[in-house]
């Protein structure tokens, strides 16, 4: 068999673009189209088969090897789908084969943001950085230099494809392969676009102006479609997804809809009751602690948590209660407690049914003592 790098005439640490250009060089002198004579057509079918190989990394690092370039497989061939293809052609089924299009869609793009558990009670507004693909101001997508334009390739007419004919077990059979060298795609840009180099589109940054709904949680991704990275060629955008971590607040928690909260209360206010006002997320809520509330209590604030995600009546502010007891009395007070006791003729302190804690945080201050 012939050495792939002697039949294209170029050194084994050739360049893929010194490959390519002699490929296409033997190509065009090679041709049936060009040289009907049987010697062009042998050595055209080696030509190809020698730039298919090496144009290939996978394969031509195995042919370096010394390995098999087709990667092993079925009788030489790449499995069975590439035996219908070598018998029926690229196409399959008796179908023409079609040139590429240089137009792709683009590929979606993934930003992580993180918001405070305030922001989840209503939703938010954000302007997000997104460095990605955008089209190309210069050429508008079309790869080209101004004033110049795709030109038909003169290798496979601007089919896309090159047939040649291969001998196998079977005899000798037609196949079709993609061009090597317009690559597929039926033209080729004698005059690539410099600021693009020929792609249509461009790295960039640029600002995506995002309203992010209530009642996100972490791990929630949000779609806006059409807003990730151009395509090849200025196809169509892909998709943007936003994924949310929402971060510990040092108060509050939540629990579904709900916003929960641990609020200390003296002895005497809970022996007595009180109103006070607390700090809620989104302002101060007033509440009412009633006489002889006790540790574990829950005082509801109706409509004071967050906004579902899909809804509009707001979950409750729930508010667990923990009674604390003094540590340090002075003389007078001692007194006054232990009058107290007299007088109240309390119980004998006796265990009862154990109730479990209402909120991570009254459970973990139980357990921690």
């Amino acid at each position: 068999m012939a050495d792939h790098y002697e039949v294209l005439g170029v050194s084994r640490d050739a360049s893929e673009e010194e490959i390519k250009k002699a490929y296409r060089r033997l190509a065009r002198q090679l041709h049936p189209d060009v040289n009907p004579s049987e010697e062009a057509a042998e050595r055209f079918k080696l030509v190809t088969h020698a730039y298919d190989v090496l144009s290939d990394a996978d394969a031509r690092r195995r042919y370096d090897m010394g390995g098999d370039e087709n990667g092993g497989g079925f009788g030489g061939f790449g499995g069975f789908g590439d035996i219908f293809e070598t018998f029926f052609g690229a196409a399959g089924g008796g179908r023409s084969a079609r040139p590429r299009s240089r137009r792709e869609r683009g590929q979606d793009a993934l930003v992580r943001i993180t918001l405070d558990l305030g922001d989840v009670v209503f939703g938010v507004h954000r302007d997000i950085e997104v460095d990605t693909a955008v089209l190309c101001e210069t050429c508008q997508g079309s790869c080209c230099q101004e004033g110049t334009s795709p030109v038909t390739c003169d290798i496979c007419r601007g089919t896309g494809h090159v047939q040649q004919q291969v001998r196998g077990l079977l005899g000798t059979v037609l196949t079709t392969a993609p061009c090597g060298s317009c690559e597929g795609y039926g033209t080729t840009i004698p005059y690539p676009c410099a600021t693009c180099n020929g792609q249509g589109r461009v790295r960039s940054r640029r600002t995506v102006g995002l309203d992010i709904p209530a009642g996100v949680e972490t791990g929630l991704r949000l779609q806006l479609p059409g807003s990730g990275e151009v395509g090849r060629a200025g196809g169509p955008n892909g998709d943007l997804y936003i994924e949310v971590t929402v971060t510990p607040h040092p108060t509050f928690s939540r629990e579904g809809d709900d916003l929960l909260a641990t609020l200390e209360v003296a002895m005497t206010d809970a022996i007595l009751g009180a109103t006070t006002t607390i700090d809620g997320l989104d302002g101060s809520v007033d509440l009412e602690i009633r006489p002889g509330v006790q540790s574990g209590d829950v005082l509801t604030i109706k409509g004071r948590g967050i906004t579902p995600l899909r809804g509009s009546q707001r979950g409750d502010l729930r508010v667990g209660v923990q009674v604390l007891t003094p540590t340090k009395l002075d003389g007078k007070q001692r007194a006054l407690i232990e009058d107290f006791a007299k007088r109240a003729k309390a119980p004998s302190p006796r265990l009862s049914e154990f109730h479990q804690g209402l909120f991570s945080k009254l459970r973990d201050r139980f357990r921690n003592g």
